[in-house]
């Protein structure tokens, strides 16, 4: 065997024993066992991950692998693998005209994580608890009032509605 081909092998195998960073590709497992991880760690692994819209959430290990997705995708990854790494989430859907946007808030942060910021420096966004509120601040980054919030939970495909509130958009202002 010639060096060059001991250091390509060399190389290969250090990939594979070195915990994926930022940037790279990951894999649930990884993630579940990132050490002392944060929402903004977490964040910090789909800043290059493209927006595809999907009608059903995507499974975890698809999501990851095609490096594309969206909301539904991130926010419910985001709640598995925070939630398994001590913090209390919430799934919060906040429904606008022509629009649902789905975000993950995290109670011990006072914010939520939103994959349309997933490329921002701050990658997590100052909220205070009220389904209202995160619904006015969801909504007003799209530039619209609310229609209908709901928080639910997704655990094996399935998502579960765990309350609902319903808006009379000309009274739900977006400045």
């Amino acid at each position: 065997m010639t060096v060059a081909k001991c250091f390509i092998i060399l190389f290969l195998v250090a990939g594979m024993l070195l915990p994926a960073t930022p940037g790279n590709a990951v894999t649930v497992s990884e993630l579940r066992n990132t050490p002392n991880l944060t929402p903004e760690t977490f964040a910090s692994y789909f800043a290059d991950f493209e927006f595809k819209f999907h009608e059903e959430v995507q499974d975890h290990d698809t999501f990851l692998a095609s490096k594309s997705g969206d909301c539904d995708d991130y926010s419910t990854l985001a709640a598995d693998i925070l939630g398994r790494n001590g913090y209390t989430t919430r799934l919060i859907a906040v429904r606008m005209k022509g629009e649902t946007h789905v975000v993950c808030y995290v109670n011990e942060t006072k914010s939520y994580l939103d994959y349309n910021y997933r490329k921002d420096e701050k990658k997590t966004i100052p909220c205070n608890s009220s389904i209202t509120e995160i619904a006015r601040k969801v909504s007003q980054s799209f530039g619209r009032g609310w229609i209908a919030t709901y928080q639910f939970t997704f655990s094996q495909g399935v998502k579960r509605l765990v309350q609902s509130i319903i808006t009379n958009r000309s009274t739900e202002k977006t400045s």
